[in-house]
């Protein structure tokens, strides 16, 4: 079974210091009862696919 993936889109992810991801990592294991098992969180940036294209 695979762990459970938490994604978070946004940008300069990599200014996120490494106790809020901590932080991240316990609130999700505490408001979803993931005690025991594994649980991945990945931080994506990118193009916005919603803004407007130039023609």
């Amino acid at each position: 079974m695979n762990p459970p993936i938490v994604v978070i889109h946004g940008n300069s992810l990599d200014a996120i210091d490494d106790n809020y991801k901590r932080f991240l990592e316990k609130h999700f294991r505490e408001t979803f009862a993931l005690v025991g098992t594994p649980l991945r969180i990945e931080f994506r940036s990118g193009k916005n696919p919603f803004s407007r294209h130039e023609k």
